[in-house]
């Protein structure tokens, strides 16, 4: 995908006469409505024929501000040489509406990263290589931001449709991306903090940089560490997440196996380092919610109590993302082996909301709602045991305002 622009102006040549500008009018009326039908691979092919079709498309590409997304599945990935994930972008990014501006995606790390024996040592080990996230990124448009990373599991709605029952993936090759059109008035902005052993705090020029301090219209902060399990890796997260945990926005995330891709850093990535990843979102109509399930949660009658609590915060379902994050040691065994509790507790109070996340190995959040000054419990007091947990679920909404 490239930028609208470019092209010839016979189509769009100014006229005095009145009834040349009616013409044109009628015929641009005309020809946005038929670009509603196209995906925005083929509007962006469009808009070079002349300045009424680029004119055309700039004003339907301003209509398509749903998030939507891409999601894979694989039953047998043996015997593919591709991650699902790629292939599945490759082939549906081409029917997408929306012009990406960010892109979030997840993916399971047994599949997604490849370990290959490094030899010439007196000791083998292990090297990691990246060419799925490679293969993915070249995918999307290159102003697009993306933030890639790893997990043990996947959670995940179907693509086709906002109903479709989303699937817990424990074990197994699955992967979504989350494509984030440009919304007026919202911001949405990756941040990276990398551990540096010289430097034991973070300075607040850098929280401010990437919008988490001096910054009244956050609303919400999606927040993973990688490679936490490295000495010093939790306590870093822990004193990443302290800096901003007293405002009042919705905190999820948790402890994820590894960053895979960044693109908006200019060096490559080392996927040895520690640090801490996310995304902020900024604007006033941006609302949020998130609710703790907690080691008590542990059959359908007590999840179920978990979501009226976040349908209660009465967050509009229209143009919302639900965010999944659970421990690697709930799912299936948590329940007695029954599949797919919590994302089937989820769908039946928010039937049209998709819902996305993982399965790793530590949680970040609470009970918390933001929608103007309403908040359910507020966690301003910065505590170990108020934000960072372990065997729970953080269930979280984000609401990106009115699609029109």
């Amino acid at each position: 995908m490239e930028r609208v622009g470019g092209g010839g102006d016979c189509c769009g040549s100014s006229s005095a006469d009145p009834r040349s500008t009616f013409v044109l009018s009628n015929l641009a009326e005309v020809v946005e409505r038929v670009f509603t039908f196209l995906p925005a691979k083929a509007l962006l092919r469009v808009a070079g024929v002349c300045r009424l079709w680029r004119e055309c498309v700039r004003r339907v590409l301003r209509t398509h501000r749903n998030v939507t997304w891409i999601s894979a599945l694989s039953a047998d990935p043996c015997h593919l040489a591709q991650h699902c994930l790629v292939r599945v972008v490759a082939e549906e990014l081409e029917n997408v509406h929306i012009l990406p501006q960010t892109v979030l995606y997840m993916a399971d790390s047994e599949n997604f990263i490849n370990l290959e024996e490094c030899r010439g040592h007196k000791r083998a080990r292990k090297r990691t290589t990246m060419e799925a996230a490679f293969a993915l990124e070249k995918l999307f448009p290159k102003q697009c931001q993306v933030l890639g990373i790893v997990t043990p599991g996947i959670v995940v709605t179907p693509i086709g449709s906002r109903s479709n029952r989303p699937q817990e993936i424990e074990i197994g090759e699955s992967g979504f991306a989350l494509l984030f059109p440009q919304i007026e008035g919202i911001k949405i902005k990756p941040f990276h903090f990398i551990k540096d052993p010289k430097k034991l705090t973070l300075e607040r020029h850098q929280l401010t940089e990437v919008g988490l301090l001096d910054n009244p219209e956050l609303r919400v902060v999606l927040v993973f560490g990688y490679n936490c399990c490295k000495v010093g890796a939790s306590n870093y997260l822990q004193r990443v997440v302290s800096t901003f945990s007293d405002m009042n926005v919705i905190l999820a995330g948790g402890q994820v196996d590894n960053l895979a891709s960044l693109t908006s850093e200019k060096s490559p990535l080392d996927i040895d380092a520690t640090g801490v990843v996310g995304l902020s979102f900024s604007g006033h109509q941006v609302q949020g919610a998130t609710v703790l399930l907690n080691e008590d949660v542990n059959d359908e009658k007590t999840v179920d109590a978990a979501m009226q609590r976040l349908k209660a915060a009465n967050i509009p379902e229209q143009n919302t993302i639900g965010f999944m994050f659970a421990c690697v040691g709930r799912g299936s065994q948590y329940y007695r082996a029954k599949k797919n509790v919590e994302a089937d507790a989820f769908r039946k109070f928010f039937p049209s909301v998709p819902l996305f996340g993982f399965f790793g190995n530590g949680e970040i959040g609470c009970d918390r709602i933001v929608t103007g000054n309403f908040i359910l419990k507020k966690c301003n007091e910065f505590n170990y045991n108020d934000l960072f947990h372990s065997y729970t679920t953080i269930m979280a909404l984000i609401h990106l305002g009115s699609s029109k």
